[in-house]
């Protein structure tokens, strides 16, 4: 029992538990389906928020990339979802039937190989993690054990966005080019465009991004964490001490990777398409952005402001179409400046203290009170500050009573 108050107690372990009913308690409650739909929407962007948090607040590594690895998840997914909306059946008006109309429309005649493995949602399923996880290990290996970091990773990192963007929209007929991949009806025959099974898939994206969040956390707290921020601060000390620091850099890279690739599958589904437009540079620097408003040293915030930075741009673009993108611009630059440490840091600067100290305050009301009492035992207990006591009746002249007058 005393175990778990103590881990009750801990400041990470009440921000999460406050987050987990946020999410799965409170906002379901509190919103209709469309606005619900949104706000699973804005948690596969957490998804790379978190990420980023352990790359760029733990490991000290700045990627302006991560849409590449959200999108290559979201791609995977919308693949599966694609090739299962193409059957034979609903294809038949096609010049080949059985393949995405996009393919028919660029004049293919059989699905190419590269999309065979996405028949198979067991096999897609481990697409969806491996391939960003695959090219983010290609790229980081390279460039980690080159010593190539600091700003030259970022702009690496930003070229990899563009020439994938690129890649995307030139190869039509086999990525959807600009119009990505749309009319993505079912999952295995189970039609994800309904009330319900948006629903269902905001408890699932709730529940994995909280996993997500825990299992950083515990990395945070083993000897991997402990030796990414030395290396943040120190790496040289570190590299002289004996450990490989770039194999450690490629891991929290991976790892990042991997989170962004499921939040961009957990998109496709909810979303129903995939597009190249986010991949690309803008998308990557936004989801910067989550992480720094967030507070890029904590997780829960890295949700939080992902929450507050879409959630804002969607009420900005509705009240203010014409505006909204200088209240943006607005919001990022005045959080940024006013709190650089992000949210999380406002809230570990000001309330946490205040908070401690009215706890300490109210300790010591409680030792006093009951060192009184074992003083005085006979006497009466104090009176409640929100039962004030009865006013004494007035007297009136003549020593008559307000009451009796």
């Amino acid at each position: 029992m005393t175990s778990l108050k103590n881990w009750l107690a801990r400041p990470g372990t009440r921000s999460l538990l406050l987050l987990a009913l946020l999410l799965l308690v409170a906002l379901p409650l509190a919103l209709d389906a469309f606005r619900l739909n949104l706000v699973g929407k804005y948690l596969t962007y957490a998804f790379v928020a978190v990420g980023l948090v352990m790359v760029w607040g733990y490991g000290g590594v700045l990627s302006l990339g991560q849409g590449v690895f959200f999108g290559l998840g979201g791609y995977a997914m919308a693949m599966f979802l694609k090739l299962e909306a193409s059957d034979p059946q609903s294809t038949k008006i096609q010049s080949t039937p059985g393949i995405p109309d996009f393919m028919d429309w660029n004049q293919l005649t059989e699905l190419p190989t590269f999309w065979l493995p996405f028949k198979s949602l067991p096999l897609t399923l481990i697409l969806v993690i491996a391939v960003p996880t695959l090219l983010a290990f290609i790229i980081s290996f390279a460039m980690f054990k080159r010593r190539v970091g600091g700003v030259y990773f970022a702009i690496i990192t930003q070229a990899v966005a563009l020439i994938l963007t690129v890649l995307i929209i030139g190869r039509q007929g086999y990525t959807g080019g600009v119009n990505g991949m749309t009319d993505l009806k079912t999952l295995l025959g189970w039609d994800i465009r309904t009330d319900s099974a948006r629903l269902i898939l905001y408890y699932v994206c709730a529940g994995l991004l909280l996993g997500s969040i825990v299992l950083c956390a515990w990395i945070q707290k083993s000897k991997l964490g402990t030796l990414l921020l030395a290396m943040r601060d120190k790496e040289d000390r570190v590299r002289f001490s004996g450990y490989d620091v770039a194999m450690f850099k490629v891991a929290v890279f991976c790892l990042g990777a991997a989170l962004s690739g499921i939040g961009g599958a957990m998109f496709a589904l909810q979303v129903g398409f995939m597009s190249p437009s986010f991949v690309g540079i803008v998308p990557s620097i936004e989801m910067v952005i989550y992480a720094a408003v967030g507070g890029r040293m904590s997780l829960v915030g890295a949700v939080y402001g992902a929450l507050l930075v879409n959630a804002g741009k969607t009420l900005f673009s509705e009240t203010f179409p014409d505006l909204w993108l200088f209240l943006m611009a607005a919001l990022f630059i005045g959080v940024t400046m006013a709190f650089p440490n992000g949210l999380a840091g406002l809230v570990k600067s000001h309330l946490e203290p205040w908070w401690t100290k009215r706890r300490a305050e109210r300790k010591a009301l409680k030792e006093r009170l009951a060192a009184a009492q074992a003083t005085y035992p006979d006497a009466p207990p104090p009176r409640s500050a929100s039962k004030p006591a009865p006013a004494a009746p007035a007297t009136l002249p003549g020593g008559v009573s307000g009451q009796s007058a």
